[in-house]
């Protein structure tokens, strides 16, 4: 055999061999590390190819070894997985196994969960639990789905614009009762009389002999009387004397004006007839539940009241003792409160 001959055979045998090594290694197998296997079922392997990359936490650990088809036809198909020795610390019983996809339509791959860490670790050929894999075609029918349903919610907005148009254009043209009351300015001022009317004889009945105490135990016999004494706001300055009041104590009922316990205010009574003072203002202070106009209205009438007993049963000056309903505060308990705040002379008085 010829030197050029032998040269030839060595280059051949070189070549081979390189190109054997090249697809050795970049099978994707870990040919040089400590593995084990691992197996895992599904329905449907959806296209996963033998050699898939297999990840954990992220990370290219592994590959498929193979790919086993069930013998009956109620079997699922076997994965069968090689994984890299350093992965039992994080794979445990309870890690799920599942076929993903780089993107909508890139290579297919399987990725395995961290077990928790109370889990047992996993031996070689064990079996862990597997997550179907989502179909790219269950996909597309779940999206026709919902532009179906957008189609129809579009022609069902559609058909309510053409409802509210011909709604408009009657209005527009004066038919119906709505449309005679927008376009008919007669129409409209004989309803705003009627609604005046009707306020007053609200108010008429309010001082009725068979409905009067109804309103009195409330507060609200008269929205005249209770704006009598009132006050838009405190005098300017510091109380020289300050008495407090929880409401829940001090009056029969949450949404009530009427006293249940009126000899708690005998100490600001007391105060009053034996100093001389400026001005001292009864104020009342709602809770935040309920209509911020209704408790605004029953604090002034929870004032009122209070001011009644005071000038009532003590002797002093009533031109000087002045109501103020504050209506609605953060800072007071369930049920209201009430205050009696005392300014001297020259504070609002003389």
């Amino acid at each position: 055999m010829t030197k050029a001959i032998r040269l030839g055979l060595f280059v051949v045998l070189t070549l081979l061999a390189f190109g054997a090594g090249v697809f050795w290694i970049g099978s994707g197998s870990f040919r040089f590390s400590s593995t084990y296997r691992l197996n895992t079922y599904f329905d449907n392997v959806a296209g996963l190819p033998n050699g898939a990359t297999i990840r954990v936490g992220g990370v290219h650990e592994g590959t498929v070894h193979g790919i086993v088809l069930p013998a009956r036809p109620d079997q699922k198909v076997q994965v069968q997985m090689d994984l890299t020795g350093v992965t039992r610390q994080v794979i445990k019983k309870d890690s799920i196994a599942a076929i993903r996809t780089e993107g909508l339509v890139g290579d297919q791959f399987v990725e395995i969960t961290f077990g928790s860490a109370d889990a047992p670790p996993v031996r070689d050929g064990d079996t862990i639990g597997s997550e179907a894999p989502l179909q790219i075609s269950d996909m597309m029918k779940k999206a026709n789905a919902l532009l179906d349903a957008a189609q129809g919610t579009i022609e069902n907005i559609g058909a309510t614009a053409n409802n509210l148009q011909g709604i408009s254009a009657k209005l527009n043209t004066g038919k119906g009762s709505m449309g005679a009351l927008i376009n008919n300015p007669a129409l409209y001022q004989h309803i705003d009389q009627a609604t005046a009317n009707l306020q007053e004889d609200t108010e008429a009945l309010k001082h009725n002999f068979l409905l009067r105490g109804f309103f009195k135990n409330r507060g609200y016999e008269d929205s005249t009387d209770l704006k009598r004494y009132a006050v838009t706001e405190l005098p300017a300055g510091t109380p020289v004397k300050s008495f407090s009041y929880r409401g829940s104590k001090l009056f029969d009922k949450p949404d009530s004006a009427k006293l249940k316990s009126a000899k708690q205010l005998d100490d600001a009574g007391h105060f009053l007839e034996q100093n001389s003072f400026g001005t001292a203002v009864v104020a009342g202070i709602a809770d935040m539940t309920g209509d911020s106009d209704k408790q605004r209205q029953l604090s002034l009438a929870r004032a009122s009241v209070a001011r009644e007993y005071l000038v009532q049963h003590f002797k002093l000056d009533d031109t000087r003792v002045k109501t103020l309903g504050e209506g609605k505060s953060s800072g007071a308990p369930d049920g209201g409160a009430l205050e009696v705040l005392v300014y001297a002379t020259g504070r609002g008085g003389r």
